[in-house]
């Protein structure tokens, strides 16, 4: 006998930055906030989030969802409630919608690895793994060529094997990357990050100057939209390009991966929709000889990469760490382990709902 899902609830909370953060100058995040109870008592809890824009349409798509496909339905696969899902959308879209699925998806997948009482990367048929994590938060584009100097050092010293600057296709660039190989023991890599600032020819030139630094990849060198421009770009870039934060759902980030127009493919769990699509556009990666480096989340994306050989870089960039209660850390060695206990391994810190839940 299937279990039933019997209750479940979506709502917003809103966090609070003490300052701008990350290439667009972040100064909030929005959650929407999902919990799922099964028949037998047996909850599972997850999260989307929204960096820019509003929240409210995606919660309502939550809440939708919830009411209409999920409280009642038999507890089963999460691929299986995924294709169920999405067949609702061929009128109506992706948009916030997939903002919804995220923390819908999430939740399920905690609920799946609780039920079979294993981390949710091993219940997504994968096995224990460490993989290593880049530094980025600590980075902007405007910072002086020191600043970013220092904030490598600082990774390096925290054991990190690789640093992602933000740049933005300027001369002071190349002045920033000089500065910071300096800074770096040799055996640390450097990565770029653009945040979509380039032209097609600001873009050939970083690359360009990334190439004479060692740079290990250049993300988001172009809009994610400029398809075309990519094709040109990834044909003749002497380092290889990373994108895919930006890009919904996997049949969006397919045409990177089967075309060759990255050789890193980063998805975003609100974006992407959830764990699910992650996976699925992973597994497409894995068949087309790509890597996967996931955009933000390390706790959540270490389940990924369990059941995900591909998958060679979780990305350093603490944002939500206090909303958590024990949130899972990287190690000495600048390394990230799947952690043993069932699920996700998602629980709010005390107060985090009464001090950040929105009524609306």
């Amino acid at each position: 006998m299937l279990e039933r899902i019997a209750e479940g609830r979506a709502e917003l909370w809103r966090y609070p930055l003490s300052q701008p953060v990350g290439g667009s100058g972040l100064q909030e995040v929005k959650l929407v906030v999902v919990e799922i109870e099964l028949s037998n008592g047996l909850k599972g809890l997850g999260f989307s989030y929204i960096l820019t824009g509003a929240a409210e349409p995606a919660l309502t798509a939550a809440q939708h969802i919830l009411s209409n496909t999920i409280i009642g339905s038999n507890f089963v696969h999460p691929l299986a409630m995924w294709r169920k899902l999405n067949k609702t959308l061929n009128r109506v879209g992706k948009g916030p919608n997939y903002i919804a699925y995220a923390a819908i998806d999430t939740c399920l997948w905690d609920l799946y690895g609780k039920f079979l009482d294993l981390p949710s990367g091993i219940a997504m048929g994968g096995e224990p793994c460490t993989i290593p994590v880049y530094g980025s938060g600590n980075f902007h584009a405007h910072q002086l060529p020191e600043e970013a100097a220092q904030a490598a050092f600082d990774y390096a010293q925290q054991g990190v094997k690789a640093v992602k600057l933000r740049v933005s296709g300027q001369q002071k660039d190349a002045e920033v990357l000089r500065a910071v190989r300096e800074a770096l023991p040799p055996d640390v890599f450097i990565m770029l990050d653009a945040n979509e600032r380039c032209d097609l020819c600001r873009a050939q030139w970083l690359v360009e100057e990334s190439a004479k630094a060692g740079v290990l990849f250049v993300e988001e060198p172009l809009a994610a939209d400029n398809v075309d421009g990519y094709r040109k770009l990834a044909a003749a870039s002497p380092v290889a390009i990373a994108t895919g934060e930006h890009l919904q759902g996997s049949k969006q980030g397919a045409v990177f991966v089967k075309d060759g127009l990255c050789s890193v493919i980063q998805p975003d769990l609100a974006m992407m929709g959830g764990l699910t699509e992650c996976w699925r556009l992973t597994q497409l990666a894995e068949h087309c000889g790509i890597d996967v480096a996931p955009h933000f989340l390390p706790s959540i994306f270490i389940h990924l990469a369990a059941a995900s050989p591909n998958l060679t870089w979780l990305e350093h960039f603490p944002l939500l760490e206090p909303l958590f209660k024990e949130p899972l850390m990287m190690d000495d060695h600048g390394n990230m382990s799947l952690p043993e206990s069932p699920g996700i391994g998602i629980k709010w810190a005390d107060g985090a709902r009464e001090e950040f839940l929105v009524n609306v």
